[in-house]
């Protein structure tokens, strides 16, 4: 009789979750993004466009990145959205979780 060997499927999404999240923020504009979400709290795309200097269109788009890596979060009032830095999923990648994936005496 053949055995059948079974996989741990869980490690290969843990690092395709992994390798999402790192790359949204492997991007100097989207640190910016998060820096200037963590000095300031809640921010309106609209004065995110002044901040970071760029259009809307390009700021839309690292801001996507973000958002779908679940870096940051984003709330709709009336036609403006707020964003703020999801802190949790922040502590989360600068976790020693993260780190005993890569140091063996975890």
């Amino acid at each position: 009789m053949k055995q059948i060997k079974l996989v741990d499927e869980s490690l290969p999404r843990t690092f395709e979750k992994y390798e999402a999240k790192f790359k949204a923020i492997a991007d100097k504009k989207r640190l910016q993004l998060m820096y200037l979400l963590t000095q300031k709290g809640e921010i309106c795309v609209c004065d995110l466009v002044e901040m970071m200097e760029m259009p809307q269109s390009k700021l839309s788009y690292h801001l996507k990145i973000l958002l779908d890596a679940g870096v940051i979060t984003r709330e709709t009032r009336g036609t403006w959205s707020y964003y703020k830095l999801n802190q949790d999923e922040v502590n989360h990648l600068l976790s020693a979780e993260l780190c005993c994936l890569f140091r063996p005496s975890c």
